[in-house]
């Protein structure tokens, strides 16, 4: 269960909307929100009995949102922002995010994921069958998934699962101030540390 007081504020919490002029979600056609419509008054989702903004998009779990903020087919990248309390035990996040945003993303060349964490505050690992699926996709693709600014104790937890394996984290990636950057700035320099990492 999450503590109420770091969820107070939750509902005023937006995805980032900077890079909105430049993509959105549910106007593209290859994307899984194609066509999604938000209130901008009625706060219809929630975790747990914490409402959050309504511009999160719901993708099957019962205590984690997203958004993607952009997506760039050409160069194959996602960059996607999270909130709430991603937990596989219960819910089986991975197996929605896997199935329902990943696989579609990938069927149009998408191999390649940044994935912003700052807002997710708690994580309850299950199995790791669908991280392992995804890792070998990927990598079949010359891909790869980067974790950005998760917070040390999720971080944590997901070495504690052994599931920090497949994905890139820590360092660099740990404290991006990556608000600052345009989507293709943050990419290079995401994919940047990342080789430097793989050792290309």
């Amino acid at each position: 269960m999450l503590a109420t007081s770091i969820f107070a504020p939750v509902h005023t919490l937006e995805p980032f909307w900077n890079w909105r002029h430049r993509y959105t979600s549910e106007e593209d056609e290859r994307s899984p929100f194609v066509g999604r419509e938000h209130s901008e008054f009625e706060f219809t989702h929630a975790v747990y009995d914490h409402a959050i903004h309504p511009q999160w998009d719901e993708f099957g779990s019962a205590t984690l949102y997203m958004k993607m903020l952009f997506v760039d087919y050409d160069e194959g990248y996602a960059i996607i922002e999270f909130i709430g309390e991603w937990n596989d035990l219960l819910g089986n996040d991975i197996m929605f995010l896997k199935r329902d945003v990943v696989e579609p993303l990938m069927a149009h060349g998408i191999g390649k994921f940044i994935l912003v964490g700052e807002n997710v505050l708690n994580f309850h690992a299950s199995d790791d069958e669908y991280y392992n699926e995804w890792f070998e996709e990927t990598a079949d693709a010359d891909g790869w998934i980067a974790l950005l600014n998760f917070r040390e104790h999720v971080r944590d937890d997901l070495r504690a699962a052994n599931i920090d394996q497949y994905f890139l984290l820590g360092g660099h990636l740990d404290q991006m101030d990556w608000r600052t950057f345009e989507p293709e700035d943050l990419f290079e320099k995401v994919e940047g540390y990342v080789m430097k990492r793989l050792g290309a």
